[in-house]
C-alpha cells in the first residue's frame, strides 16, 4: 500500500511536471490559430493610430505603405522559429456597381509560397491565421487573379453567393471577379471583400507596397523587463537589454521586426498578448496546484499507513529495545524499509506518469508531451520528501514506545 501510495504521487507529479514545462509552447500554438498577436504599420501609420486611434484617412486607404519585398525579412529575425504566421493587406475603397455604396476591398496573401532571404522557403498566408471562419465556398487561391471571398454582410446586402461574378471599381479600373466563398467571421471583417495582393495592388496603383502586416508569433509571458523594455529599451542595462532581447517577448520580437522593415512599427495586439500570457500562468499555476496536492494527499496516505504499520510490529519493537537496541537504530531500520518501499513506487509511478502526459498532451494538446529529463531529479527529490514527511508521525510514535508496557500487551 505504501508503494501504491508513493507511485500514485510520483505519477502525477511526473506527468503535471512534464506537461508545465511542455505546456508554454502547446498553449502558444494553440492560440496562435485563433489569430495575430503583432500588427506592423508604416511609421505614419502608426503615429495617427496612437493619437486618434485610426491608422485610415477618411477614404479608408492609408497613405503609409510598407514594402511587400522586404516582407520576407520578418523570418530573419533572432526569433525567427518564433514566427509562425504572417500575411500582409492593402486597403482599398472600391464600388460594385453605378450608385452602389463603397465597400472595403483587402487584399492580401491567402496562401503563399515565399522564398527568404536566407535561402529557405515557406509558405505562409491568411488561411493558416484565419482558419476559424466560416466560409460557404472555398479559399481564394493566390495564383487566381480574378477571385475573392465576400463577407457575409455584404453578400447579403447584395445577393452574392460562392460562384457569381462580380465587378469592382477603382480609381477608373474595373475587375470581374469570380467569388470563390462567402465567408463569415463575426467582426468588422464581414463587411469586406478579400482579394489576391496584386489585385488590390493594380486596382490602386500601389505596386509592391502593403498597407500593413499581421503576425502570429510564440511568445513568452510579459514580466516587469519586458514591460520596462517596451516603453523605452534605451531605459536599460546592458546584461538586461540582452536578456530582453534574447527572450520571446512580444516586445523584443516587435522590436526585431522593426529592425528589419524599413520604416515600421510593430505594436503588439495586447488584448491578444495579454491574455496568452493570463492564460498560460494560469494553467501552469493549475497543473503546479495539482502537483503539490497529490504531494500532500500521499504524505497524509503514507503517514497513516507506515504509523498502522508501527502499532502492528510494536511488541517487535519493545523487544528489540528490551534488548538493548537503540532508538536511532529502529528508526533507521524502518527508515530504510520505507524508503526502499518508495524507489520502487516512485520509479514504477515514474513510468506510469510518462504515460498520463502522453494521454493529456494528446487528448487536450493533440500532440506528444515533450518528456523533460530534469523532472527525473525533480520527482526523485519529491519522492523522497514526501516519504521523510510522511514518516515523522509514525518515528516519533516509535521513540516513544516503552518495552516495558508494550511488552505487557499496554
Amino acid at each position: 500500500m505504501i508503494a501504491f501510495t508513493i507511485a500514485l504521487g510520483a505519477s502525477l507529479a511526473t506527468a503535471m511536471l512534464n506537461v508545465m514545462l511542455d505546456v508554454g509552447d502547446k498553449v502558444n500554438q494553440e492560440l496562435k490559430t485563433y489569430g495575430a498577436n503583432i500588427n506592423v504599420l508604416p511609421k505614419g501609420a502608426s503615429l495617427l493610430d496612437d493619437l486618434y486611434g485610426a491608422a485610415d484617412g477618411d477614404t479608408g486607404e492609408s497613405n503609409q505603405f510598407l514594402q511587400e519585398s522586404e516582407l520576407g525579412n520578418i523570418k530573419t529575425i533572432f526569433w525567427a522559429f518564433n514566427i509562425v504566421d504572417f500575411t500582409p493587406y492593402l486597403d482599398v475603397r472600391a464600388s460594385l456597381g453605378p450608385g452602389e455604396d463603397d465597400v472595403k476591398l483587402v487584399g492580401t496573401w491567402f496562401s503563399h509560397h515565399l522564398d527568404l532571404p536566407t535561402g529557405e522557403s515557406l509558405d505562409t498566408g491568411m488561411q493558416g491565421m484565419k482558419n476559424w471562419w466560416d466560409v460557404a465556398g472555398s479559399w481564394s487561391d493566390d495564383e487566381d487573379a480574378s477571385s475573392a471571398m465576400v463577407g457575409s454582410l455584404v453578400a447579403e446586402r447584395n445577393g452574392i453567393k460562392a460562384g457569381d461574378t462580380i465587378d469592382v471599381r477603382s480609381g477608373g479600373i474595373e475587375k470581374s471577379l469570380v467569388v470563390k466563398g462567402v465567408f463569415s467571421a463575426g467582426g468588422d471583417e464581414d463587411g469586406q471583400i478579400y482579394v489576391p495582393l496584386q489585385i488590390a495592388q493594380e486596382l490602386s496603383n500601389r505596386v509592391g507596397l502593403v498597407s500593413r502586416v499581421e503576425v502570429s508569433a510564440l511568445t513568452t509571458p510579459d514580466n516587469e523587463l519586458s514591460r520596462r523594455a517596451a516603453q523605452n529599451p534605451n531605459s536599460l542595462s546592458v546584461k538586461e537589454w540582452e536578456t530582453w532581447y534574447c527572450t520571446a517577448y512580444v516586445s523584443a520580437i516587435c522590436y526585431q521586426i522593426d529592425e528589419v522593415l524599413t520604416d515600421s512599427v510593430a505594436k503588439p495586439i495586447r488584448q491578444v498578448a495579454e491574455s496568452e500570457g493570463a492564460i498560460l500562468e494560469k494553467t501552469q499555476f493549475l497543473m503546479l496546484l495539482i502537483t503539490i496536492l497529490s504531494l500532500i494527499g500521499s504524505a497524509l496516505g503514507i503517514s497513516n499507513l507506515v504509523t498502522a504499520g508501527v502499532m502492528e510490529r510494536s511488541r517487535e519493537i519493545g523487544l528489540l529495545k528490551a534488548v538493548g537496541a537503540q532508538g536511532s537504530s529502529i528508526s533507521g531500520l524502518v527508515l530504510t524499509e520505507i524508503l526502499f518501499t518508495a524507489v520502487i513506487g516512485g520509479i514504477a509511478g515514474y513510468f506510469v506518469g510518462i504515460g498520463f502526459a502522453q494521454i493529456i498532451g494528446h487528448s487536450v494538446f493533440g500532440a506528444a508531451i515533450n518528456i523533460k529529463p530534469m523532472v527525473i531529479p525533480i520527482v526523485a527529490v519529491l519522492v523522497f520528501i514526501v516519504t521523510l514527511a510522511g514518516s515523522i508521525p509514525a518515528i516519533r510514535l516509535l521513540q516513544s514506545l516503552r518495552p516495558a508496557e508494550v511488552l505487557h500487551g499496554r
